[in-house]
């Protein structure tokens, strides 16, 4: 599937996203050096380097579009709250498992309009996986820089479920899922945003994730899930939104492929307090 299959700024977002993976794989194939921000996450010269590079491009597309970034102070809420549209971007999300250099980090680029994504970019830079949507315009995988597109889709959930779980995280929720899914399923833990890009591939059904993540970390990934036809809901069966406040750390969420089952319905019946 050729690249016309989908629109020209998708097509030139995947540009961006390809050329800051460019400049994280500089630093990743050097000795660097590890940082901590003021929550004491990890941070590196690649995380910057990236960061100038997708600052960069989508200037150039459009100045007149706000962005919000990890590695870029937020605008404040008085201002934020007046914003229809913005971009809201991860440089480089997963820089636990860049630092343990497994290759399980992503490049993450979202548009939000109305507190929804409408756009999304996930890059894997050291295998050249890329994912792409947009509203209207479906879920889209590259396996490597110039080869074929092929449109992606989830699948029925599988008896067992897969369940894709965080590889630096740990594993709470472990009672909430048997809750929603039953006692039998498969473990698949995996870095960064690619969790959620298993499930758009049909590579497995649900990702629960209790704890704080932050709003750069899912926006690009939950449109692209969202397009390949899943869903990423809030622990009341809502789906997650953007830009709701001061605060730029999402609620606990569920996402999964199957949107044939009453999610919403599980999960209010569930025991929430369960860990």
């Amino acid at each position: 599937m050729s690249q016309a299959s989908f629109s020209t700024q998708l097509q030139q977002i995947c540009a961006i996203a390809r050329e800051a993976g460019e400049a994280i794989l500089v630093v990743y194939g050097e000795e660097f050096e590890v940082q901590r921000k003021e929550d004491q996450s990890p941070v590196t010269a690649a995380d910057l380097a990236a960061q100038r590079v997708i600052a960069a491009g989508l200037a150039q597309l459009d100045a007149g579009v706000p962005l919000v970034s990890e590695e870029a102070r937020a605008a404040p809420w008085l201002q934020r709250r007046e914003w229809r549209r913005y971009w809201l971007v991860d440089p480089l999300d997963g820089t636990r498992e860049f630092v343990k250099r497994n290759g399980e980090f992503t490049v993450n680029i979202a548009l939000i309009e109305d507190h929804q994504p409408i756009l999304g970019v996930v890059l894997a830079p050291v295998t050249g996986e890329i994912y792409a949507a947009a509203r209207g315009e479906g879920a889209w995988m590259q396996s490597q820089e110039h080869a074929p597109w092929r449109r992606i889709g989830t699948r029925a959930i599988a008896e067992p479920a897969a369940v894709a779980g965080s590889r630096s995280h740990g594993g709470a929720g472990t009672a909430l899922l048997r809750q929603l899914i039953g006692e039998d399923y498969e473990s698949m833990p995996l870095g960064s945003s690619l969790k959620f890009c298993l499930l758009a591939r049909g590579a497995a059904d649900v990702y629960l994730r209790r704890g704080a993540t932050s709003e750069w970390d899912t926006a690009a990934a939950q449109c692209v899930l969202e397009e390949a036809g899943g869903a990423v809901l809030d622990l009341s069966g809502e789906s997650l939104r953007y830009n709701r406040g001061e605060s730029l750390i999402n609620p606990e969420f569920f996402a999964v492929g199957d949107i044939s089952i009453d999610w919403k319905a599980r999960l209010l019946a569930a025991d929430l307090d369960a860990s």
